[in-house]
């Protein structure tokens, strides 16, 4: 019998490895064409390949970098989300970023964001991050309005270079106090 929307299902928050690259692949190149339909060009994302991402997850799971963390949510089926941090690439000190958070449609709704979200911040904290930041595409609605219910402070939006060469515009969020997180 399907579960509503509310419903207890059991999903944990793991470390993710490098036997989970396809799954992860799966992940990111699904909730891509989920949520940045109408927001990026349709040809960019009928050409994302699960098997060159699938091969970009493996690598880095075997070989991360310093201080990266990779949390994924696994239900019953498999996996339904992920999230990836590290120090931020602004080079700020002690600023962490969550470089990609990620949930299917089917999953939205349930907290997974939250608990990728707060588990990624938790462990980047763990790790002396004292602040986070997160970018998102401007004309991303639901995302911005989550990260916003999440106490992030929005930073003007820049314009960075995204599929193809485009031009889009970005907004930055941020918690100046990591800790403050996780009384949310």
């Amino acid at each position: 019998m399907p579960q509503s929307r509310g419903a207890s299902v059991s999903i944990l928050i793991l470390p993710a490895g490098p036997a989970d690259a396809e799954a992860l692949a799966h992940v990111h190149v699904a909730s891509w064409r989920e949520s940045y339909r109408g927001l990026l060009p349709d040809a960019y994302l009928a050409r994302m390949s699960e098997a060159g991402f699938t091969r970009r997850f493996r690598r880095a799971l075997t070989y991360p970098g310093a201080n990266e963390v990779t949390l994924a949510a696994a239900g019953p089926d498999g996996l339904l989300g992920y999230a990836q941090g590290s120090p931020s690439r602004r080079g700020r000190s002690g600023e962490a970023e969550i470089a990609t958070l990620y949930v299917l449609k089917r999953a939205q709704g349930l907290g997974l964001g939250r608990r990728l979200m707060l588990g990624t911040a938790r462990a980047l904290a763990a790790q002396g991050a004292g602040s986070l930041m997160i970018s998102v595409l401007a004309e991303n609605r639901r995302a911005r309005g989550f990260y916003e219910h999440l106490g992030g402070e929005p930073e003007p939006a820049r314009s960075e270079r995204g599929p193809g060469g485009a031009l889009l515009q970005e907004v930055a969020y941020l918690w100046p106090d990591i800790a403050a997180l996780f009384t949310r």
